[in-house]
């Protein structure tokens, strides 16, 4: 009889020597004579958990891990001879930090293997499109509509609205594009589904292209992803070949088919307009809407443009019906969100579930609190784009509208966490720059605002005329929330402002204060 073990080909995974340790579990198996099948997966999520490896057994997959070349010896042992390990970790499913979480879009993330489409299929892959084959364009639009879903990008815009403009519009050819540009700090479930189940995100896109009548479709990744590109191009491969991509979709009267590209990195192309330019050729600049692309998109085209999760999401819903969906998450917030959390975390790594968690549940509890051991200060929401919280806000559910409501955003969901030690006037300065540096130029606001923000914060931090500098800086953050072409001029205020709000003690004494001793 095989053993069958699985060994995560998640980046993540791969950084901290997740190829060395599957060598190293054959090499053992070999030097035993025992038969062995490794699998490589994508990565559970638990991060500060990799490598972490799960062996094959008749009562489920039993876990080990951190695991290192060095321990795999010792660890096949274990394995082989039913005996205790110090890295053992027990059944899988019942490891706490998993078992609490509610996983619809990451359901096989880290289960399959990423490349075997038999694989996807055993494990309910490709339900929904054999469902939305049976229903009308309008079925399908009802049923997202109904689900709730809104864009996983950040823009939280409803998702059946957009195809239901897309699928309204007149044209003689129709794009879907998914974008996979995932630039945010602290963000990674874009990566981990499309290295772990890029299945589900061509599933997503078909349907979206059955729903709207849209026959090609393309996914722009960010270079800096290898492993995901080659993933999402093997994938793409073997669903064209087994006719789940292509001319008669599984004998249907549809048609559809994929095609990866490749962009520089450049953070401005997140910004859907930017990324069409890209995707034609030119240089990834923010064009002004409207037209917006669900009426002139890619090459002028009638385009659906949404984000992997977004995608991503699409299977559960047409395989599950749109109520099972919606019957998580708060208010307008329905679903469930792949939330990330990273930076001065104990527990880094990907928690699924639905919307109306705490932000202090997540960072004290299912987070652990900070890596340091130090008191949590502050908690970016949102990439570097968004607000800084601090403790006092701790009881804001994980919802669009009550984190806009406090004046921060979710974005893409990553939550970036800081301890007590971090100087938040230079977290603002570091705001403006990144703004400066990623700007696309078009804008003055954007250009020249990020510019001379980062100039006015350095007097503040020299202590020059703190009080009329203070001033200048929230002049400039009205100017460029309210006279930038897109989001990233345009967000860049929130994490200055909400410095300035709630650590207005790093940048100097209050305004009073100053006004008082000058």
């Amino acid at each position: 009889m095989t053993m069958r073990i699985f060994v995560p080909r998640d980046a993540g995974a791969l950084a901290v020597g997740a190829d060395e340790v599957a060598v190293a579990l054959e090499q053992a198996a070999a030097k035993c004579g025992i038969a062995v099948e490794i699998v490589r997966t994508g990565s559970r999520g638990l991060y500060w958990l990799e490598p972490m490896i799960e062996v094959a057994t008749l009562q489920g997959r039993i876990a080990f891990g951190p695991v290192t070349a060095a321990d795999a010896p010792s660890v096949f042992h274990a394995v082989s001879t039913g005996g205790p390990h110090p890295l053992r970790l027990g059944l899988t499913e019942e490891i706490p930090w998993l078992k609490r979480q509610t996983r619809l879009t990451f359901a096989r993330c880290g289960v399959i293997d990423p490349r075997s489409i038999g694989d996807y299929c055993a494990h309910d892959g490709y339900k929904g499109l054999e469902r939305a084959l049976t229903l009308t364009s309008d079925k399908i639009l009802a049923d997202v509509t109904a689900s709730g879903l809104r864009g996983r990008g950040g823009a939280g815009f409803p998702t059946g609205i957009k195809w239901k403009t897309v699928a309204q519009a007149s044209a003689d050819r129709k794009y879907i594009v998914c974008n996979a540009d995932e630039g945010d700090s602290g963000t990674f479930a874009d990566r981990m589904i499309m290295e772990g189940d890029p299945f589900v995100v061509i599933e997503g896109m078909t349907i979206a292209g059955i729903a709207v009548g849209a026959t090609k479709g393309y996914i722009y990744i960010r270079s800096e992803y290898p492993h995901a590109v080659a993933a999402m191009n093997a994938a793409i491969t073997a669903a064209r070949r087994t006719g789940y991509l292509g001319e008669r979709i599984v004998g249907s009267s549809h048609s559809f088919d994929l095609e990866v590209r490749v962009g520089a990195g450049a953070y401005v192309c997140g910004e859907e307009t930017s990324l069409l330019e890209s995707l034609e050729g030119r240089r990834g600049i923010v064009r002004a809407k409207p037209p917006l692309p669900a009426h002139k998109g890619l090459f002028g085209r009638p385009t659906v443009i949404n984000n992997v999760l977004s995608f991503a999401a699409i299977p559960f819903i047409l395989a599950g019906g749109a109520k099972a969906y919606a019957d998580f998450g708060m208010g307008r917030s329905r679903g469930t969100m792949p939330i990330q959390l990273a930076g001065n975390i104990r527990y880094g790594g990907l928690f699924e579930t639905a919307f109306g968690v705490t932000l202090g549940e997540l960072v004290e509890d299912i987070g652990g609190g900070t890596f340091t051991g130090r008191p949590v200060r502050a908690v970016q929401v949102g990439g570097p784009l968004g607000a800084y919280f601090p403790r006092a806000l701790f009881d804001t559910p994980f919802d669009y509208e009550a984190f806009a409501a406090r004046d921060g955003l979710i974005g893409h969901g990553g939550i970036v966490v800081f301890d007590d030690s971090v100087d938040m006037a230079k977290q603002a300065r570091f705001a403006m720059e990144f703004c400066a540096v990623r700007s696309c130029g078009k804008c003055t606001p954007c250009r020249i605002g990020s510019t001379r923000g980062v100039e006015t914060i350095d007097k503040i931090i020299r202590g020059e005329r703190r009080s009329e500098n203070l001033a200048v800086v929230e002049d400039l953050c009205n100017t460029m929330k309210f006279g930038s072409l897109c989001a990233l001029g345009g967000f860049t205020p929130y994490p200055v402002l909400s410095a300035l709000k709630h650590f207005r003690e790093d940048f100097g004494p209050a305004p009073a204060t100053l006004q008082a001793a000058e």
